[in-house]
């Protein structure tokens, strides 16, 4: 599940989700979205090839409902999409369902619940919103066929919460069902920070579960590294804020290197180009190399003599790092980066 107050390139991400994902259907319902949207999804997919090297349509169903239909019609196209998902999760295939959006779904069924009169709940939603919302999203999920096979239906919902009211009965009760968050925030999508996804708005419930994946397939020791550099955010947005109020002359040059840090681990590991062949999908192995890179780049013990050069040295740093990422793997291109990351990295340790 993520949220969106309001658009932030979320048609991006959702075709990235669908030609990305290992499935083998992808089932898109267009919920009250506008007519043009649904136009742009129609005419976009065909175009586009999955990891399969086909036409991402060919894998995909597309349940049209824009927000000019009847509210019934509205209410009734998440079922619909569902029931086709366990149609096909039935047959032993892999399904995604992209449920774009389960707050104008909400809305419909509170439209319907006041034409019948029955009693309002919160916001004038009606009394079993929260049950509605637990009873789509538990159909998601994991089975074994008649014949042994395995089927697998996984559910992404787009909430759109009103003015960026995170705390509006819709949003309340999907956080409170799903176990997996991705929070799209505003500031980084005016920043063109995309995907703009928070890293500490988002989360998941999943871990404790996939640990053991974790550890077999990419050792304890990245699984310690994610949650070390996940804290080099956290410290980064907590030095931002104060150089906001009180400017860079208010931090010391110690704070000011780990906020170059954790801005640097943003725009080089967090950030996408959806648009570029290399970048717009990373193999996991190439992940793993790169966040270690970091973790090698941020664990340096640096020797600035001031600002301006931690500045300067973060700057040439970040647009190395961006060609690397940009260049095909083992390519004369990465190699060359490569060097010159390193170079500039000794540089900086033995700078006085």
């Amino acid at each position: 599940m993520y949220s969106r107050p309001f658009w932030r390139r979320k048609t991006v991400l959702q075709n990235l989700i669908s030609r990305n994902s290992d499935v083998d259907i992808v089932i898109v319902v267009a919920c009250g979205e506008r007519a043009g949207e649904v136009v742009e999804t129609i005419t976009e997919f065909p175009k586009l090839k999955d990891v399969n090297g086909k036409t991402l349509m060919d894998r995909t169903v597309i349940i049209c409902n824009t927000s000019s239909m009847p509210v019934a019609a509205r209410e009734a196209s998440i079922y619909t999409g569902i029931t086709l998902g366990e149609y096909y999760r039935q047959m032993g295939l892999n399904v995604l369902i992209i449920a774009d959006s389960t707050s104008r779904w909400a809305q419909a069924m509170r439209e319907t619940s006041g034409r019948l009169e029955e009693i309002p709940g919160e916001e004038a939603f009606p009394a079993y919103l929260d049950s509605a919302i637990k009873g789509i999203y538990e159909r998601a999920g994991v089975i074994k066929t008649a014949d042994q096979s395995e089927g697998s239906l996984t559910m992404i919902g787009t909430v759109s919460p009103a003015r960026g009211n995170f705390e509006e009965p819709v949003t309340q009760s999907t956080l409170g069902t799903v176990k997996t968050f991705l929070g799209l925030s505003a500031d980084r999508a005016y920043k063109r920070f995309y995907p703009a996804v928070d890293p500490l708005l988002s989360w998941s419930r999943y871990l404790g579960q996939l640990q053991p994946w974790f550890t077999e397939h990419l050792s304890q020791s990245w699984v310690d590294n994610v949650q070390n550099l996940l804290e080099l955010l956290k410290k980064g947005d907590s030095i931002s804020q104060m150089i906001q109020v009180t400017g860079e002359e208010g931090v010391s040059t110690e704070d000011f290197v780990i906020y170059q840090q954790a801005l640097f681990l943003d725009m080089v590991y967090l950030q996408q180009d959806a648009f570029d062949p290399v970048d717009v999908a990373v193999p996991l192995e190439r992940q793993q190399e790169s966040l270690n890179r970091i973790v090698k780049l941020v664990d340096t013990s640096y020797h600035f003599t001031d600002k301006d050069a931690v500045r300067d040295y973060f700057t040439k740093l970040t647009g190395f790092f961006k060609n690397l990422n940009y260049s095909p793997t083992n390519s004369n291109e990465y190699r060359d980066y490569s060097e010159k990351i390193g170079q500039l990295r000794k540089s900086a340790m033995t700078e006085k």
